[in-house]
């Protein structure tokens, strides 16, 4: 399988850090510099960079925009039992964007991580 790498704007790295690693059981992979790092889940390698810093993520584009965290385009995150881990996660001072929704291709919701970056939980539908 290929690992596939996913890049995350945010506004402090270290809680980045915190949250991706103790929340959702991500390693950290490197973290060179303050601005910078890279985090691991199976395949998948999430690389968070500042707002600020060293690097082409976080310069400004050639319009004047520059990068932010949030919007909607995020990582999904498998899990086993979903009501299981919104009670955990909120547990632990998590903020979702929406309550638990269920159709027929399962069940989903929304968590952001520190810097308002989405996440979407979801447990596949029982066979």
């Amino acid at each position: 399988m290929t690992t596939v790498n996913v890049r995350y704007i945010v506004d402090d790295v270290d809680a980045a850090i915190a949250f991706y690693t103790q929340a959702l059981g991500f390693s950290v992979a490197m973290h060179p510099a303050p601005s910078f790092a890279m985090l691991a889940k199976g395949d998948l390698r999430l690389l968070i960079n500042a707002t600020t810093g060293p690097g082409g993520a976080s310069q400004p584009m050639p319009d004047g925009r520059k990068p932010e965290p949030g919007g909607w385009n995020r990582i999904q995150i498998e899990v086993a039992k979903i009501e299981d881990e919104v009670t955990r996660l909120k547990t632990l001072g998590a903020k979702f964007r929406n309550d638990i929704v269920a159709g027929i291709g399962g069940k989903q919701i929304l968590l952001d991580d520190p810097a308002g970056n989405p996440i979407e939980l979801f447990e596949p539908p029982a066979k």
